[in-house]
């Protein structure tokens, strides 16, 4: 969004509420001045300098802020726009489809069930998927000596199993059993491996330029009646079952696969199996779940064939696409000159830019499409026979906070596909990743670092921030030198950030971020780290506090308010969101400071609000550990607080 848009102002009198305040003024400077109608000549001269003083007013409010605004303007800072949530999307097939597969096609919508304030939340395929009619309903773990069968475990995601047993051993396997014959055709497992390996979650930031180093190794093979026989593996993002990540393999041939009992399982099933051939895990695979036929989907819309506007020949033309916030990198625009459409490219500005590059600016937040100068961009030509000659071929809208949501909320299929049992869609975990766009307080709090850090992550506070900005995150706090791993322990080279995600800490009083707000996170952060710097993003610590207290309230107090807002007072003050010692009643704070102790002064005074006479007891449980009346209770480094349930005795004296 342009910054102009954020003009604030510093003192806002109108005109009438000047020439009020003037008037009350009158009896007190100069009593004998009694006519204070419109015909008094003395009233003329209020009313036009409340006049001239409005004016210097409005003016006066813009002066500071606009300066400032130019500023950010001039070192190339703009409000953040939208970022949309994502999320996998399963498609199962009905059982009794006559084929062996049916094709999803990218840009396939799926939305909730009811719509919010704004409208249906819409999620789109970012791929094409071949979903495969044979149903996973069998798995079995092999630890080199015995089967286990771990089918109820797939099916309830909050478990959690070991896939190759809790050792790992060269020779363990992971068994998937089918109720048909995989089709000879690209196969997709989504893996979701269990963060929960420290009482929080942890997820190590890695890209594919620097994949995680796991020295195990594993085959991925089908059973075709008599033997083991190994299958192509396209594609390996869980780094073998060590993350979470898709994993493609090619189906055999057809009549390759043949049905059998193995193991615990007495049911006939079509196998394929991951065996490890070198086993050299720090610690055994954990995965909370394991599915066929899902795919990533956007928190998106897809817009085609959209005409923009048309050429007028004059420098840096600005026209504005008829929806936003635009999806980063989806925009393909064409310009017809007279000699047919051709593509023009984005870029982030014209600094680089000739008089003859087919560039164009684009500003995601309103949808405008800026052209250069004849200069620094080309002027596009206009085309008498045909004026509209702007196309934006396609482009994707969408983003928010909104797009954040639980599992199983996406079950409303859009398009009709043939085989597809539209009844069992669904996302197994929830969506995550969605952020509004960026205030203008939030950049005039950002552009300091920015200059600092010139988006590279190498201090505490970079780190803090850039993970902030990554998703919809309230509070980060960067911990270096803490290995999750070795606790207590100093590792020099890395880096954890604790992440408290944006939510409402009346529902949930101990958030926690989930894997895909992790995920997210990581992504930003591996961009924008040092080359040397392990970086790992985990969930806080929590303890939790319970308050007990005897109030009394003034003799023409309401109790029932009285109590209502003391207890509003001390869940403000322990929030880990919009707690601390900064927050009010009315007004929120910065949060519970990580590792911050308990003062039994301060928490006192928290209960001395308006209503309240005075305070009879007030004693204090961590974690039901009770402390004496009037000590300071100590918190660990880098906890958090969560609220207990608060005992508050409320009564007359």
């Amino acid at each position: 969004m342009p910054l102009q848009d954020q003009l604030p102002i510093i003192d806002d009198r109108t005109y009438q509420e000047i020439i009020d305040e003037a008037r009350s003024r009158i009896p007190r400077y100069t009593p004998e001045w009694t006519d204070q109608n419109d015909s008094d000549l003395g009233m003329t001269m209020v009313q036009l300098f409340a006049w001239l003083t409005e004016m210097q007013i409005y003016r006066m409010s813009k002066v500071p802020m606009l300066n400032y605004i130019k500023f950010l303007e001039l070192v190339g800072i703009e409000l953040e726009p939208a970022k949309p949530a994502s999320a996998r999307i399963e498609f199962p097939v009905l059982p009794a489809f006559a084929e062996p597969y049916v094709i999803v096609n990218a840009h396939t919508q799926v939305t909730t069930e009811e719509p919010d304030d704004d409208g249906q939340i819409i999620f789109e395929t970012d791929q094409a998927l071949i979903a495969i009619k044979s149903r996973l309903d069998r798995l079995q773990a092999f630890d080199g000596f015995a089967y286990r069968d771990i089918s109820q475990e797939n099916g309830d995601v909050t478990v959690g199993f070991e896939p190759f047993g809790h050792l790992a051993n060269d020779g363990s396997a992971f068994l998937l059993g089918f109720d048909g014959e995989l089709p000879p055709v690209t196969i997709s497992l989504t893996l979701w491996v269990e963060t929960e390996q420290h009482d929080f979650p942890v997820l190590q930031c890695t890209g594919e330029q620097l994949q995680p180093s796991v020295s195990a190794d594993l085959a991925w093979e089908f059973w075709n009646g008599q033997e083991w026989r190994l299958l192509d593996v396209l594609k390996d993002e869980s780094a073998r079952m060590t993350r979470s990540g898709e994993v493609q393999l090619i189906g055999p041939a057809k009549d390759q696969m043949a049905p059998a009992a193995l193991g615990k399982v007495t049911d006939q099933r079509y196998w394929i199996r991951a065996r490890v051939t070198q086993s050299g895990y720090e610690t055994a695979p954990r995965l909370l779940a394991i599915r066929t036929n899902t795919i990533t989907a956007t928190q998106a819309e897809s817009i085609a064939f959209e005409v923009v506007g048309g050429s007028n020949g004059e420098v840096e033309q600005v026209v504005t696409l008829a929806d936003a916030p635009v999806l980063a990198g989806s925009l393909e625009l064409q310009v017809d000159e007279g000699s047919g459409f051709e593509n023009w490219v984005e870029q982030p500005d014209f600094f680089g830019s000739g008089p003859d590059d087919l560039h164009y600016v684009l500003n995601r937040s309103t949808g405008e499409i800026r052209f250069g100068n004849g200069i620094q961009g080309r002027i596009p030509v206009a085309n008498p026979r045909r004026p509209a000659n702007f196309l934006a071929l396609n482009y994707r809208v969408g983003g928010g906070v909104r797009g954040n949501l639980p599992e199983q909320s996406l079950k409303v299929l859009q398009t009709s596909i043939a085989g597809l049992d539209a009844n069992a869609v669904g996302n197994l975990f929830p969506s995550a990743g969605g952020a509004d766009e960026e205030t203008f307080d939030q950049a005039r709090q950002r552009a300091p670092q920015m200059l600092k850090s010139r988006e590279r992550a190498v201090t505490a506070e970079d780190f803090e921030l850039l993970a902030v900005r990554a998703a919809n995150i309230a509070r980060a706090k960067a911990l270096p030198l803490f290995h999750p791993k070795f606790p207590g322990v100093e590792v020099p080279g890395v880096v954890s950030v604790v992440l408290v995600p944006e939510v409402d800490t009346s529902e949930n009083p101990a958030p926690v971020p989930s894997e895909g707000t992790l995920q997210t996170v990581c992504e930003f952060l591996n961009d924008r780290r040092l080359l040397t710097s392990e970086v790992y993003v985990i969930g806080p610590r929590y303890q939790q506090v319970t308050i007990t207290a005897e109030v009394i309230a003034m003799e023409n107090a309401d109790l029932a308010q009285v109590k209502t807002d003391v207890l509003n007072s001390v869940t403000g003050y322990f929030d880990p969101i919009t707690g601390g010692e900064d927050s009010s009643l009315s007004e929120p704070g910065s949060g519970w400071p990580f590792g911050g102790d308990i003062f039994y002064s301060l928490l006192y005074k928290r209960l001395l609000i308006d209503g309240v006479k005075r305070v009879v007891s007030l004693t204090v449980s961590l974690d039901d550990e009770d402390y004496a009346p009037c000590q300071d209770v100590p918190v660990e480094a880098g906890m958090l607080l969560s609220n207990g349930a608060h005992q508050i005795e409320l009564r007359y004296e």
